[in-house]
């Protein structure tokens, strides 16, 4: 038997336990797609979804009461999270000044302006 609010520390969704206990009260963890309340206690097999800086969904595969190590946490739960969507490519800029040149000519600002209004299109 254990609480919501405890796994999610255990598994180390939270960095303490008073932060999953707020989660649970300001409604970002859902068992079985219902809000979940601090104490409510957890079964093999419930589906968990806890939203910090993304969504998390994890399927409870053992029962955890008290914080364990990192691999020892990764086996109390199944996770079926989306993998997030890849990084757009960092565009290497095309026009660079020299460093310590100065202040931008009227030209180069020209052309910098030119550039910015055609990656925004």
């Amino acid at each position: 038997m254990s609480r919501v609010d405890a796994w999610c520390w255990s598994v180390r969704l939270f960095k303490s336990r008073s932060l999953a206990t707020a989660a649970a009260k300001g409604g970002h963890i859902r068992v079985n797609g219902v809000r979940a309340k601090p104490a409510q206690v957890l079964k093999i097999g419930d589906e968990v979804r806890v939203v910090t800086d993304r969504e998390h969904i994890l399927i409870v595969r053992e029962l955890l009461n008290k914080r364990v190590g990192a691999p020892q946490a990764a086996l109390a739960y199944e996770d079926r999270t989306p993998a997030l969507p890849p990084k757009p490519e960092r565009i290497l800029p095309v026009f660079q000044r020299e460093r310590g040149a100065g202040r931008p000519t009227k030209r180069d600002r020209r052309l910098l302006e030119r550039l910015k209004n055609l990656d925004d299109s």
